[in-house]
């Protein structure tokens, strides 16, 4: 699936992902590929991507990994859109 994660300042990542998991202002959830489409606020918390992210260097200090192997972007709010495979995250 194809994951945009764009703030305010700047687009930090547009590229092929395997999964992403976001926090919902109902609780954590993660989509997959050929998940249904969906339009969700966001709260504080962290955005966790399974994938090979080629980050750019300008923005890659606002990533960590987790002991999974996740790349991870915390936020303190925001918004995630997925259709037809393409999850955009416009996150604060």
């Amino acid at each position: 699936m194809y994951l945009e994660i764009v703030s305010p300042e700047a687009t930090l990542f547009s590229g092929e992902v395997t999964s992403v998991t976001v926090p919902g202002i109902n609780g954590e959830f993660q989509m997959l590929q050929n998940h249904a489409p969906i339009v969700s606020l966001l709260q504080e918390g962290k955005v966790k991507v399974q994938g090979n992210m080629n980050l750019d260097e300008e923005f890659a200090s606002k990533f960590t990994k987790d002991q999974d192997g996740n790349t991870v972007l915390e936020i303190s709010s925001g918004t995630v859109e997925l259709k037809d495979n393409k999850v955009i995250v416009l996150a604060d």
